[in-house]
């Protein structure tokens, strides 16, 4: 039986209220303050949530305890008047915390969008694994380039509020790994994340029929190697349609990346397209999760058959 694709959460509307969560690094206050006024600029209503200015007690690198985080989580999805969530930044800290959301209460809460990327992957495989919710890896509205950069702005409000708009992705420097075409669910997001995530509870158990997103930020050479075949040992790849590289920031040089990237999925046998535009990059594309779509890695686009949100 074919499992039944996540359910899409209805687009934004002027007026809408929204919030900006923190479930992983602590946010700075500038930038939160930066992104909430680009969002009222979309004439949304947006609200911090209430850790979102938070620090751990005692570990520096978290906005704030793990049931704090997420409670604030799980407050801004189950309450009817939030429609949608945005996640601040990255950094490190959702491992800690998605245990200890309820899903029985998310899987009752009306969908909504999900926005974020980087350590945000583990909520996004979460929420489509044990939620049924499609989500968008899309730029942390906290972060330096949501911030500076206006196309990725533009491509997320348009995801958000126009996804007819946005059915087909593609970048100027999207190039074919392995020439060819394949259909699938989109999934995935940064790749140590989704390496780390094996074997935890709750995990999908490999990437049938899916077109997977792969990207990563500071990782040398080796690294990307280690997690690539920690993921093939693993079964994670297993099925796996075609593939959709974005951004290897601060990774080395390219040229050492991508040796690295047609070593270990070449081989598959699945169409790969590179440099796709998303992830860590200077812009960033918002690209939804959990959709189906048809990737042409030789011409470097990549499809939706239906629109991000309803």
């Amino acid at each position: 039986m074919t499992p039944a694709l996540p359910v899409r959460p209805p687009r934004l509307r002027p007026g809408d209220r929204v919030v900006v969560v923190a479930p992983c690094g602590p946010l700075a206050p500038e930038r939160l303050d930066g992104g909430l006024d680009v969002l009222r600029g979309w004439d949304l209503d947006p609200v911090a949530a209430p850790h979102a200015r938070g620090t751990h007690p005692t570990l520096r690198h978290l906005a704030a305890t793990d049931e704090q985080r997420a409670r604030d989580l799980q407050e801004a999805w189950c309450d009817p008047s939030v429609r949608a969530v945005f996640a601040g930044r990255g950094g490190y800290g959702a491992q800690r915390m998605v245990d200890l959301l309820d899903w029985d209460a998310i899987r009752a809460a009306a969908p909504k969008p999900l926005v974020g990327f980087s350590d945000v992957t583990v909520l996004h495989e979460a929420f489509a694994v044990r939620a049924g919710v499609s989500t968008l890896h899309g730029p942390a509205v906290a972060g330096e380039v949501f911030l500076k950069d206006e196309a990725t702005r533009e491509h997320l409000r348009r995801t958000l509020f126009a996804p007819e708009s946005v059915r087909t992705l593609t970048a100027p420097s999207v190039r074919p790994l392995v020439p060819g075409r394949a259909r699938g669910v989109t999934l995935g997001g940064c790749l140590t994340m989704l390496a780390s995530e094996t074997g935890t509870a709750g995990a999908r158990r490999d990437a049938a029929g899916g077109l997977l997103l792969l990207e990563d930020v500071g990782e040398p050479p080796y690294r990307l190697d280690r997690a690539l075949t920690q993921l093939l040992r693993a079964g994670r790849l297993d099925g796996v349609a075609g593939i959709v590289l974005g951004s290897w920031a601060r990774c080395g040089p390219y040229d050492q990346v991508r040796a690295v990237l047609v070593d270990r999925l070449a081989g598959l046998g699945v169409p790969v397209a590179e440099e796709f535009g998303f992830g860590h990059g200077d812009t960033a594309l918002t690209v939804p999760l959990g959709v189906p779509a048809e990737l042409d890695a030789t011409a470097g686009t990549l499809t939706f058959e239906v629109p991000a949100t309803v």
